[in-house]
């Protein structure tokens, strides 16, 4: 076969994969190919958030497994390709020097054994660090099931690993990925955490859950992103919307990946991560799913109104995080800002609030901004729902590297 072929089967087969984010790792080289800065690689993303900027391929998409929900499962017939560890490398450069990327990503599906296909990556990595010197970003999808060795060997060469848990809980792995133990991907994490330093996988590690091929709801969702958080010092968890690929009894029927959920699942996360938020905040088993019309945080601030509105030119900093439409970096403008003179709504608008969202929520100087008669939950909630600004999403497709 050759091997623009097996690109076009093998970068197709990996576009199901959102878990390549890059950040913070330093790896330099002085006398070989490409670098990584601290803040992390440059990357741009898809209209539905998956990175492209990686060259994001599997090595191979035959697989000794038979997930329902995936493409490559071993059931399915579909064209198969392997590359040979070369072929990787001279595609990785041949890109890398047309300024098409500016990484890898490289997953597999599982050949022979975990333990082959982790040596087949370790093989194909060593290749591009030791032989091609290659300094660029690489984020590696770790086997689960693998031998620890292998596991060493693999983080000392690349920049980030992600081990993917698949599927929100436990119970959802085992019926539509009954070959799948979820303490393999766990005992992945905590090795990770373990040894983790400026060698060994210096950008850290991420995860993956399937969104919407089992019924878990949001709150469960977000209470093992929490608890991955917490256990394993995860960098990032990655939402991916289910795409209906296989025809199955225990799939659902989806006329469209729920992109809208994913979305408001990531908005969720960030303010997990960012914004001082506990999933206790944000859901309960009164109601365990995030409102699709407007975003969580605006979504708790309605069911919080008694603590709203807020005075921007008094309330603290994490008061501050709890407004919808003010960020972190508007709210540390805020706090310097304020030192100096008093805010206004138009003062607010220059530092970045979204002010159609954050004016219902805060007064300046202590004026609202337009009569206080109109400070109540169903005014704001329809008017935010109005409002509500999120780029319609057209495709689930990743970018492709070849015109059909």
């Amino acid at each position: 076969m050759e091997l623009q072929e097996k690109l076009k089967i093998l970068a197709d087969s990996a576009k199901y994969d959102a878990s390549c984010s890059s950040s913070g790792s330093n790896r330099k080289t002085k006398d070989g190919l490409g670098n990584v800065a601290l803040s992390g690689i440059c990357h741009s993303f898809s209209s539905d958030g998956r990175c492209i900027s990686l060259l994001k391929i599997l090595m191979t998409n035959c697989c000794i497994f038979d997930c329902k929900y995936c493409l490559n499962r071993k059931s399915n017939t579909i064209k198969r390709a392997i590359f040979t560890p070369e072929e990787v490398c001279e595609i990785t450069l041949n890109f890398y020097r047309r300024n098409y990327i500016e990484g890898l990503f490289l997953s597999s599906g599982i050949i022979k054994s975990p333990d082959y296909t982790m040596e087949l990556l370790i093989k194909t990595i060593t290749l591009l660090r030791k032989k091609y010197h290659f300094g660029g970003y690489i984020h590696a999808k770790a086997i689960p099931g693998a031998s620890e060795k292998l596991l060493r060997d693999l983080g000392l060469l690349v920049d980030r690993l992600s081990a993917n848990v698949e599927l929100p809980t436990s119970n959802g792995l085992k019926l539509l990925a009954p070959n799948k133990n979820e303490s393999n991907v766990t005992k992945i994490m905590r090795y990770v955490k373990t040894n983790q330093n400026r060698k060994y996988v210096p950008a850290g590690q991420s995860t993956q859950m399937i969104i919407g091929a089992t019924k878990e709801s949001d709150l469960e969702i977000m209470e093992k992103s929490e608890n991955l958080y917490k256990s394993f010092l995860l960098k990032r968890v990655f939402y991916s919307a289910y795409i209906p690929v296989n025809k199955d009894n225990l799939l659902p029927t989806l006329e469209s990946p729920p992109l809208k959920r994913e979305n408001r699942l990531y908005q969720a996360d960030w303010l997990l991560r960012f914004y001082n938020f506990k999933v206790s905040d944000l859901l309960d088993e009164k109601n365990p799913n995030f409102n699709i019309l407007v975003d969580p945080k605006a979504d708790w601030a309605l069911r919080h109104l008694n603590e709203f509105p807020k005075e921007v030119n008094r309330c603290s900093y994490y008061d501050l995080l709890k407004i919808p439409g003010i960020g972190v970096k508007s709210a540390k403008r805020i706090l310097s800002s304020r030192k100096i003179f008093t805010l206004s709504f138009e003062d607010l608008k220059k530092m970045g609030v979204v002010l159609k969202r954050a004016k219902y929520f805060i007064t300046c100087n202590g004026k609202y901004f337009m009569s206080a008669n109109l400070f109540h939950k169903e005014f704001i909630e329809k008017n935010l729902v109005l409002e509500e600004t999120t780029p319609s999403i057209k495709t689930h497709e990743q970018l492709r590297l070849f015109n059909e």
